[in-house]
């Protein structure tokens, strides 16, 4: 699948997850945030190990960069 495919794919997930809780799309990815903001503060080297793993361009993934990584983690596109 091509990147940009994967990219429409992450987008409309979470367009569906706001949908289907009657949130915005930004209240999604502030819920989203709030979970990178924890995980990263996680001790743990597996969890940690996973979070570095996510594809990023700043010092955080973005909830996009996560959701495109669990999109193409589920497609078979990453090993995790």
């Amino acid at each position: 699948m091509s990147n940009q495919k994967a990219e429409i794919l992450a987008k409309k997930a979470l367009e569906s997850v706001a949908k289907k809780n009657g949130v915005s799309v930004e209240e999604v990815r502030r819920e989203i945030e709030i979970v990178i903001a924890a995980a990263k503060a996680n001790s743990d080297p597996e969890i940690q190990a996973f979070w570095i793993s996510i594809p990023h361009k700043g010092e955080i993934p973005t909830p996009e960069e996560v959701n495109l990584h669990l999109v193409e983690m589920e497609l078979g596109n990453t090993h995790h």
